[in-house]
């Protein structure tokens, strides 16, 4: 199944970057990008009020996968890696507590995959605030 969501997710993402015939299309923006990461977020939500497992398996599933792509990588610094690599880990627990059906520890995985989100938020704009400062 996560094969599956792979090589959908993947495939999302190349047809947005190609455009018919072969021509290069308008690369998704970062802006672009965080909105399919936070309508994902919302279907989990929703998933989570529903106890539709299935939809939290599968949204849950795409987010870890976004954050693999080249797009997510806005630094390459030890710390934006960690964020990263935290927020992964929420969103393979979440799959992981959907997968078993346990409500209570999905919605926790949930509420500590937001908060991975808020802390790298804060930390991607106090480096660009520290950027914009030099």
């Amino acid at each position: 199944m996560k094969r599956w969501i792979t090589i959908g997710v993947l495939g999302l993402l190349l047809a947005s970057w190609l455009a018919p015939g072969g021509h290069s299309a308008p690369r998704v923006t970062l802006q672009d990008f965080m909105q399919i990461k936070l309508k994902h977020s919302q279907n989990v939500l929703q998933g989570l009020v529903q106890e539709d497992f299935d939809a939290i398996v599968k949204h849950s599933e795409a987010m870890s996968l976004l954050s693999l792509a080249a797009t997510w990588q806005v630094f390459q610094t030890p710390e934006y890696i960690e964020y990263s690599r935290k927020f992964r880990n929420s969103a393979d627990k979440l799959t992981d507590m959907a997968k078993k059906k346990n409500l209570e520890k999905a919605t926790t995985a949930f509420n500590e995959m937001t908060v991975r989100c808020v802390e790298c938020h804060k930390y991607v704009r106090g480096v660009r605030m520290a950027e914009k400062g030099k």
